[in-house]
C-alpha cells in the first residue's frame, strides 16, 4: 500500500453519492491527513429516485444539500457542482472543458474518478465521466493550446501526476481504511435520499464488503483502485 499520498486531490464523481460508496474511506483518510481534497459533482442527480411524487428540481436541491453535509463529515476543502443533466452526460467538448477548467483551477497532483470500462451493464453517466475525466487529464489540461479562453482568463495549464479509478475492473492498488470507517459511513449516509438512514444493518453490509478487499491484503478493511502513474 502506498504511503506517498499527494497533498492536493481532485475527486470527479458522476452523481452526488458515487464516490462515498466506492472510495469514502480513502477520501476520509486523505482529509484526516491534511490533504486538500476538492469534490467535483458532474450531474445534478435529479433522476435518482423511484418516488414519483418528488419533483426533479426538488430532488436536485436535496442532493446538493446532502453532498454538502457529506463534505462536512469528511472535512473537504471544497465542492464544485457542474449541474449537468442527470442521465445526459456525453463525451463532448462542453463536458470536457468544464473538467479541464476544474483541473487547471485546483491543480491536483492526483485525480480520483470512476473506472469507465466496466463490462456490460453500467450507468452511462459513469462511463462518460471516467472517459472524459481521463481525456481532460491528458492531454487537454496539460496543453496550453486546449481551451485558450482559459489562458485569457489567467487559468494556466496543469499536469496531473497520478490518476486513481474507483470501482475498477482490475484493481492494482489498495488503501487500508480500517481507521476511517466511521467517517466513511457518516459521509455515505449523508445521502439519505439514496442510501437511507444509517443503521447497524447497513454498517454491517458496508463492513463486510470492505473486509473482503481487506482480507486480500492483510488488513481489516480496504478499498481498491486502479492506480495510473502519469509521470513527469
Amino acid at each position: 500500500m502506498s504511503e506517498n499520498e499527494p497533498d492536493s486531490i481532485l475527486v470527479v464523481t458522476p452523481h452526488p453519492d458515487d464516490s462515498e460508496s466506492a472510495a469514502g474511506g480513502t477520501i476520509a483518510k486523505w482529509c484526516a491527513e491534511g490533504k486538500k481534497v476538492v469534490l467535483v459533482v458532474c450531474t445534478n442527480g435529479d433522476k435518482g429516485t423511484s418516488d414519483r411524487s418528488i419533483k426533479p428540481e426538488d430532488l436536485a436541491a436535496t442532493r446538493e444539500l446532502e453532498t454538502l453535509n457529506a463534505a462536512k463529515a469528511y472535512g473537504l476543502a471544497g465542492v464544485e457542482f457542474l449541474r449537468l443533466k442527470d442521465q445526459g452526460l456525453e463525451d463532448n467538448d462542453e463536458f470536457r472543458e468544464k473538467l479541464v477548467r476544474q483541473i487547471r483551477i485546483h491543480k491536483p497532483r492526483l485525480l480520483l474518478t470512476i473506472d469507465p470500462y466496466r463490462n456490460y451493464i453500467r450507468h452511462r453517466d459513469h462511463s462518460m465521466t471516467g472517459r472524459v475525466a481521463l481525456d481532460a487529464v491528458f492531454p487537454y489540461a496539460r496543453d496550453h493550446g486546449a481551451y485558450p479562453e482559459h489562458l485569457a482568463a489567467g487559468i494556466e495549464p496543469h499536469k496531473v501526476q497520478e490518476v486513481w479509478l474507483f470501482r475498477p475492473e482490475k484493481p492494482n492498488h489498495y488503501v487500508d481504511v480500517t481507521d476511517f470507517f466511521e467517517t466513511r459511513q457518516n459521509a455515505l449516509h449523508s445521502h439519505v435520499s439514496q442510501v437511507g438512514e444509517r443503521s447497524d444493518e447497513r454498517d454491517a453490509r458496508s463492513r463486510k464488503r470492505l473486509s473482503e478487499a481487506g482480507e486480500e491484503h492483510g488488513v481489516e478493511l480496504a478499498e481498491k483502485f486502479m492506480r495510473i502513474d502519469i509521470g513527469r
